[in-house]
C-alpha cells in the first residue's frame, strides 16, 4: 500500500525546509543592510560636500596663477 509521504521519504520536505529557511536568512539580510545603507545615507546628507573643482579650488600647480598669467 502506498502512502501520501513521498516528500519525506526521500528528503524533499527537508530540503525546501532549509531552503526556506535560507530564503528567510536573506531577506532578513538584504534587509538590514538596506536599512544600514539608508542611515548611511541619511548622515551623508547633514555634511555640507567638499567643493570640487569650482572656484575655491586651487589649481594642480598650487602657485594660485592661473595657466598663462
Amino acid at each position: 500500500m502506498m502512502t501520501d509521504d513521498g516528500d519525506t521519504a526521500d528528503g524533499r520536505g527537508r530540503h525546501l525546509a532549509k531552503k526556506d529557511a535560507k530564503r528567510d536568512r536573506l531577506k532578513d539580510a538584504l534587509r538590514e543592510n538596506l536599512k544600514r545603507r539608508k542611515s548611511q545615507t541619511r548622515g551623508r546628507g547633514d555634511i555640507a560636500p567638499a567643493p570640487s573643482h569650482g572656484e575655491g579650488a586651487a589649481p594642480h600647480g598650487g602657485s594660485g596663477k592661473k595657466p598663462g598669467e
